[in-house]
């Protein structure tokens, strides 16, 4: 292979073009596959998915919140796509019945062994760069969870069972146990 091979680049095709029950995410036109999650990783989004919609159904609010699998067409380009753990979006324009377009407001991402440099370097830095307002990376594993308020350029790390306010939301809290 000479020096001037270049990498193949993915676009969003490639991705809907993979095999039923084949999972992956596209950045920057590379593709990453997604093995199955685990229990506990199914546990943790449930939870937190009915906590966050309770919330904004006891609020009246206009935000939405979806669990993956949720397309989030990150950039609005062709070669970035993702499927956070959880979404929550407040811009109604930016969701169609193919997910949303854009930045969501807030994104969960509960950390599997084999994504842990996906959820903490590259996801992070394009969810920064695409202007996500908060990020949580849940790690079950280190009972760890990283909150970013990019708006504050703030990070803070709380243990399972410390409460942790949400930024986006004023009075909402939420305990991982």
């Amino acid at each position: 292979m000479d020096a001037l091979t270049k990498e193949a680049v993915y676009t969003i095709d490639d991705i809907y073009a993979l095999p039923d029950g084949k999972r992956a995410e596209l950045v920057d036109g590379k593709i990453y596959f997604m093995s199955p999650p685990s229990r506990t990783h199914q546990k943790i989004s449930w939870k937190l998915h009915q906590a966050i919609a309770n919330y904004i159904d006891s609020k009246a609010g206009g935000c939405e919140v979806y669990a993956a699998p949720f397309a989030v067409f990150l950039n609005r380009d062709h070669i970035n796509y993702v499927e956070p753990d959880i979404s929550v979006i407040c811009d109604s324009s930016k969701l169609d019945d193919k997910g949303c377009h854009g930045a969501p407001d807030w994104i969960i991402e509960i950390v599997s062994p084999g994504n842990k440099p996906m959820d903490y370097f590259t996801k992070l830095f394009k969810y920064r760069t695409a202007g996500v307002r908060e990020y949580w990376i849940v790690d079950p594993t280190k009972e760890l969870i990283t909150v970013y308020r990019f708006e504050k350029e703030t990070m803070e790390q709380f243990s399972f069972g410390e409460d942790i306010s949400v930024g986006i939301y004023e009075g909402f809290s939420i305990t991982i146990q």
